[in-house]
């Protein structure tokens, strides 16, 4: 194998390997690791994902294995690909290595001292071959994690440069970068450009585009935003305001940042600088807020549109309506302000739960096709190869309704019992636009009614004329708030998500909700307006809710869940969002309005549509004083009412 000047900064050095499990991967582990997807419990990477991602790594650029078999005595030597993965897999990376030379690098970054750690396939055939640049996600495994997306581009016939962002990474991987963590500031920018420079020098593509999942799409959106040679932007799971997404309607999204900082390989006093950790105490203490969300305004694709638009650069986002971490309505501010080529896919689920599952592995079943991902692979088939291949004629937008698959239950093979969950056997509706302006297409106004003592619920009533009438105004109504109720957005990040991509969303039994501790407005049985169709309503865009509020302390939490109630009782979450009110003064009405994050979904007829508020989740930062009283009222001038996008 014909090898480059290792002593040349960036130039292919040694891989030193990965631990490697013995035995190898089988067909059926290999299918399974895919299958679950990039998430285990407590918002961890899952076990099996990583190992598939280091043993492909290992069998890639490891050479051979020497074997001696115990009975002969006999020596032979065995392609590491055979000896590690099943055979289906092993003969994908031979196909792979005969048409790309892959190798391991350690690139220099753009401040002194710091090195990325690297991996790449170059074309061996003739060229000039695009690039794919792939920076890696937020996590302590680094690009290992999706090297089965490098082996689908390769096979494209794509150059593919993947690495590690600085600092991330558990020490003593030879996946882990230098330096520390810049959360996609300026220095992550930098480096994606020396990163460029580096793939010119090394591979002469005739095109240059970056794909990156969650932390990886944030920093290719930003690189490319200050770097014009970048041709092409895929960003999955991404987000456009870091600020928003971690601050919005005056509450912290405390479980994300949370779980983003036990992903990063180390404590934070080790993975980052003073200004990074003065930054994130803040954060977690509530404090210094206006300078923390300047702070991440500067990491926000957002607020370098203009930059991106007079780079002209295609730009390809893909997310979901339950996103944990990056939350819809952020992404779809950036995507409107994108003057080029551009494509938003929603989809059901949470985090990296649509594509994740192809980016780690090969299906679960032959044949199968993760879309998100071949949607992804098509943008970039036609931005830099000059593809005709529908995506010239794509609308704007494509969003998947959600939970309109269907489904079938699973059955234990051992026992034949039900486990439980459930399979998907005919996918979910998708509904194109040619711009988000165009999804919703008319808007509905529901009265909140006062009625409800004893714990039942107040009523949400249609009223006319875009505003509530006299009936449903003059009344208040109290709970006990800094108590959680099981009206709650998830049970855990990503998981919850990950299981409503396939096919098991959260059942909510709204009788379990304690009145108490929140409030519930719940609408008769709907029906379609038109008396056609299965559907009582199309919900489709973003929801927004007007309440008066007072409190018996100085600051109160109004945490607003729309769920589908079926007529037993339980229900599935459609949206929710979280608003902290400060500065009340006790026992004097405040009026508050906030949107609620963008949906698509159609609730069936004869279904309720429920509007429950409390004051706790565990999600957020809250500013609920716990066992002082929350009332919600709805004066004569400024009537309480929940407005509700139709499409």
């Amino acid at each position: 194998m014909p090898q480059e000047n290792p002593t040349t900064p960036g130039s292919p050095e040694r891989f030193p390997g990965f631990p490697e499990v013995t035995p190898g991967l089988t067909t059926a582990e290999a299918g399974r690791i895919a299958a679950r997807g990039l998430w285990a419990a407590e918002a961890t990477v899952d076990p099996g994902a990583v190992r598939l991602g280091q043993t492909l790594a290992n069998a890639l650029l490891s050479e051979t294995t020497d074997s001696t078999d115990s009975t002969t005595g006999a020596s032979s030597t065995t392609g590491t690909a055979e000896a590690l993965l099943p055979a289906e897999l092993a003969a994908f990376v031979r196909e792979v290595r005969g048409r790309a030379l892959p190798a391991y690098h350690r690139i220099e970054g753009s401040t002194e001292g710091v090195r990325l750690s690297a991996f790449s396939l170059r074309q061996l055939g003739p060229g000039p071959h695009p690039l794919v640049v792939v920076p890696a996600g937020w996590t302590p495994f680094g690009w290992p994690l999706f090297l089965w997306s490098y082996l689908v581009l390769a096979h494209k016939g794509y150059h593919v440069l993947a690495y590690t962002p600085r600092g991330l990474g558990i020490p003593g991987l030879p996946s882990t970068s230098t330096g520390c963590i810049d959360i996609a500031g300026p220095h992550d920018w930098a480096d994606g450009s020396a990163v460029i420079d580096f793939a010119v020098d090394h591979f002469a593509p005739n095109g240059i585009g970056f794909m990156g999942e969650s932390y990886g799409s944030g920093i290719s959106q930003l690189v490319a935003a200050h770097d014009d040679r970048v041709a092409t932007v895929v960003a999955l799971s991404t987000w456009g305001n870091l600020a928003t997404s971690l601050y919005d309607h005056d509450t912290r999204h405390l479980a994300a940042v949370k779980a983003l900082l036990a992903l990063t390989g180390g404590s934070v006093e080790s993975k980052f600088d003073e200004e990074n950790q003065r930054i994130l105490a803040d954060f977690q203490a509530d404090r210094n807020l206006d300078t923390v969300v300047e702070w991440g305004r500067r990491r926000a694709p957002e607020s370098y549109l203009h930059l991106t638009n007079d780079n002209g650069t295609p730009t390809f986002f893909s997310n979901t309506w339950h996103e944990s971490l990056f939350a819809v309505n952020q992404t779809l501010t950036t995507f409107n302000g994108l003057d080029v080529p551009k494509r938003l896919n929603l989809w059901i689920g949470d985090h990296a739960a649509p594509e994740g599952p192809a980016l780690i592995g090969p299906p679960a079943t032959p044949g199968e096709v993760n879309l998100p991902m071949e949607e992804a692979y098509a943008w970039l088939d036609h931005h830099l190869k000059g593809e005709r291949n529908g995506v010239e004629d794509w609308p704007q937008i494509c969003n998947q309704v959600m939970f309109t698959y269907e489904t079938e239950p699973v059955t234990d093979p051992g026992t034949g019992e039900p486990t439980g969950e459930n399979r998907i056997v005919t996918p979910a509706r998708r509904e194109t636009s040619p711009a988000w302006s165009e999804v919703t297409r008319a808007t509905e106004v529901f009265g909140l009614t006062g009625d409800g003592a004893g714990g039942s619920d107040g009523r949400l009533l249609p009223v006319g004329g875009g505003a509530p009438e006299a009936e449903e105004t003059g009344w208040r109504r109290a709970f006990l708030a800094g108590v959680d109720t099981e009206a709650t957005a998830m049970d855990g990040l990503m998981k919850t998500g990950q299981a409503e991509w396939a096919g098991n969303p959260k059942i909510y039994d709204t009788r379990k909700i304690d009145r108490r501790h929140a409030v519930a407005w719940t609408t008769d049985p709907l029906a379609s307006p038109d008396g056609e169709g299965t559907a009582g309503r199309r919900v489709r865009g973003i929801p927004r809710l007007r309440l008066t509020v007072r409190s018996t302390a100085t600051s109160a939490s109004l945490y607003a869940h729309l769920l589908d109630v079926a007529e037993d009782d339980t229900a599935r979450i459609i949206t929710h969002e979280p608003l902290n009110v400060y500065g009340l003064t006790p026992d004097q009405d405040t009026t508050v309005t906030w949107k609620l994050q963008a949906a698509a979904y159609d609730i069936p007829s004869g279904h309720r549509l429920m509007l429950v508020v409390d004051s706790k989740d565990p999600l957020y930062g809250d500013a609920s004083v716990t066992w002082t009283q929350t009332v919600i009222g709805s004066p004569d001038a400024e009537p309480s009412f929940l407005e509700l996008p139709l499409g």
